[in-house]
């Protein structure tokens, strides 16, 4: 097992230990989700939960609220500003951070670094330690900060939630190869909560493989996109209770064109069946969506844990 396995595989002692943080419960305030990259699709899975649970919210990427935060907020609002970094030294989620404290913002920061400077600019600070084997692409960290913020939407992820990512992770695992084998063109598709999960998916794959991917919301795909579908595609099908009969719809299309469909809660090619809470969906496939991308990698020969042209943290000069 390699270093970017085991922080995929071994990740799940670290949720169990995570922060456990009271659920938000100003439902007059605007709760703003800031990271870049990774974080920002975290963000955007973290907005959505959040909204599904009573309480107001956006996301927004780091460099859009560190330079243009008028556009996401009206003058003269206040907001609570939840801002997610591994390092908590990326530039823009920083800056983010001292930009909103200044404006009288409340700050919390989600982090995996204690002590970094996202936390000088924070009034609640939620840590947890991700894994030490973990490389440039965020893996354990991701799920960790996911974790800790759906917590925080409201959403209660217990024993039973972990045990689920860890089941689902070892059958996607098995199923990966004949998967992935000969094709080109990489499609995750989710909504609602599960539709930053997928761009996540998406990233993961494309960062440690180097393989060209989409994402898109699940409904959206056949408006255009769905061109591209054929038998070099492999699409991944995040399933929702709500939206089960229209995706199961879609993924016979996409089969129909000669894709291979993995289908996490509904028919697929392959299908698996998610254990745990609706709520916690999102947080229960994520390990699974990046053995994915390790998988690719290693058919492909790359080594994921150095990925071309990509650093651990961005820091702008």
């Amino acid at each position: 097992m390699n270093a970017t396995e085991r922080g995929i595989f071994e990740q799940f002692a670290f949720w169990a230990t995570a922060p456990n943080p009271a659920p938000l419960a100003d439902a007059a305030a605007l709760h703003v989700f800031v990271g870049c990259g990774t974080s920002f699709y975290i963000a955007q899975a973290l907005a959505a939960a959040t909204n599904a649970h009573g309480q107001q919210a956006i996301a927004v990427t780091g460099g859009e609220w560190w330079h243009r935060p008028e556009y996401y907020l009206a003058a003269g609002r206040r907001a609570h500003v939840i801002v997610l970094s591994r390092s908590g030294e990326s530039t823009e989620t920083v800056r983010a951070a001292e930009g909103s404290q200044k404006a009288g913002h409340k700050v919390t920061a989600l982090t995996c670094a204690e002590g970094s400077a996202i936390t000088k600019f924070a009034d609640t600070v939620l840590y947890a330690p991700t894994h030490a084997d973990e490389g440039i692409v965020m893996t354990a960290s991701a799920s960790l900060m996911l974790l800790m913020g759906l917590r925080l939407a409201g959403v209660t992820i217990g024993a039973a939630e972990i045990a689920a990512a860890e089941v689902l992770l070892k059958l996607v695992d098995k199923a990966a190869n004949g998967l992935l084998e000969g094709r080109s063109h990489f499609v995750f598709l989710g909504t609602g909560p599960l539709q930053g999960i997928a761009q996540e998916g998406a990233l993961k794959l494309q960062e440690m493989s180097l393989s060209y991917t989409q994402a898109y919301p699940t409904a959206d795909y056949r408006h255009g996109p769905i061109t591209l579908a054929d038998e070099r595609t492999a699409a991944i099908l995040l399933y929702t209770p709500e939206g089960h009969e229209d995706d199961a719809k879609l993924a016979a299309e996409l089969m129909a064109k000669g894709a291979r469909v993995l289908g996490l809660g509904g028919p697929g090619t392959v299908s698996f069946e998610v254990g745990g809470l609706d709520a916690a969906r999102g947080l229960i496939c994520l390990p699974a969506l990046q053995v994915l991308g390790e998988r690719e990698a290693q058919l492909k020969g790359l080594d994921s844990l150095s990925p071309r042209g990509l650093s651990k943290v961005v820091v702008l000069g």
